[in-house]
C-alpha cells in the first residue's frame, strides 16, 4: 500500500528556516491525516506540554545535552501543534505567535534597541516590569501562573515584588522574619487552632523561600534535591532489607536508621 502523503523536506537541509517550514508542514499533515492528532485540542494536550517542560528541566539539571536537544524538540512540537490548531480554527497563526514575541522582545529591551540606559541586571529587570505595566497590566504580579508549583510560584512573586523595590536589603531582616514566622507557628500549634496552624505553616514556607532567594538558592530546586536524596536513601534501606530477607514493617526505626546512615556515609565518600 503506497504512503498516504509524501514526507515534507526542507528546500535546504542546512537552512534552519527551511527546516522549520518543513516541520510546520509535517505537523499540518499529522493534523489532517493522523486519527490521534486529529482528535486533539488545546486542552487535551495541555498536560503534555507541562510534562515536556519538566523533562527539559531534568535534562538541564543532568547536563545531558543530547537529551536537552531532544526535549527542546518536544517542546517545539507542542508550540507548533498549538499554533496549527489555532490556525485551523481561525484564531491566530504561527506568524502571529512569532511576530508578537519578536515585537515584545524589542520593546522590552530599549537599552539595546533604543536610547535607554541599563548598566546592570537589576536595572534591566526594573525596566522590564515597568514596560509590562505600560502594556496594560494592573499589577506587577500579573503573569505569575496560579498553576505553578507552590515553591516556584512563591519565588516568582517575591522576585517580581523585589524588582520594584519591595524587598529587604539586609539578610538579617530576612532571617528575622523566618524566626518570627516560626514563633507564630509554634504558638498556633500550642493553641490547637488547626486553621491558624495551616496559615502559619504557609507563612513559614513563604519566608523560607524568600530566605533561599536572598542566599542565591532556588527553593524549588533545593526541595527537589532533598526529595531525591530522601528517595535514594530510602531505596537503599529497602534494598538492604531485601538482602536480609526482612520486611520494612518488621524492622525497628533504629534498624532502618542504621541503613539510612549507611547510605549517607556512602554518598559522602563519593
Amino acid at each position: 500500500m503506497p504512503p498516504l502523503r509524501d514526507i515534507p523536506h526542507p528546500s535546504n537541509p542546512e537552512d534552519t528556516l527551511a527546516y522549520f517550514a518543513a516541520f510546520v508542514d509535517l505537523v499540518r499533515i499529522l493534523r489532517a491525516d493522523c486519527p490521534w492528532d486529529q482528535k486533539q485540542t488545546h486542552a487535551s494536550i495541555s498536560h503534555l506540554l507541562i510534562e515536556e517542560a519538566y523533562e527539559t528541566l531534568e535534562a538541564i539539571k543532568e547536563g545531558n545535552d543530547k537529551e536537552f536537544s531532544k526535549e527542546l524538540g518536544d517542546l517545539l512540537l507542542h508550540v507548533v501543534m498549538h499554533a496549527v490548531m489555532a490556525e485551523q480554527r481561525g484564531a491566530f497563526t504561527m506568524r502571529d505567535v512569532i511576530h508578537q514575541e519578536f515585537t515584545k522582545l524589542v520593546n522590552r529591551h530599549p537599552h539595546i534597541f533604543a536610547d535607554e540606559r541599563a548598566d546592570d541586571e537589576a536595572k534591566v529587570l526594573q525596566n522590564w516590569e515597568r514596560l509590562k505595566m505600560n502594556e496594560g497590566r494592573t499589577s506587577v504580579l500579573d503573569g505569575v501562573p496560579s498553576s505553578l508549583p507552590a515553591a516556584l510560584r512563591a519565588q516568582r512573586v517575591q522576585e517580581k515584588a523585589a524588582n520594584v523595590g519591595f524587598d529587604w536589603h539586609d539578610r538579617r531582616d530576612v532571617w528575622a522574619k523566618v524566626d518570627e514566622e516560626l514563633g507564630e507557628l509554634k504558638a498556633e500549634i500550642a493553641a490547637g487552632d488547626a486553621a491558624a496552624t495551616s496559615r502559619e505553616f504557609g507563612d513559614v514556607l513563604f519566608a523560607m523561600i524568600n530566605a533561599a532567594r536572598h542566599e542565591g538558592v532556588i527553593g524549588e530546586d533545593a526541595l527537589h534535591g532533598t526529595i531525591n536524596t530522601f528517595m535514594r536513601r530510602f531505596r537503599h534501606i529497602e534494598q538492604r532489607a531485601l538482602e536480609a530477607g526482612r520486611q520494612l514493617n518488621d524492622m525497628s526505626l533504629d534498624e532502618m536508621d542504621e541503613y539510612w546512615n549507611e547510605a549517607k556515609k556512602a554518598e559522602r565518600s563519593v
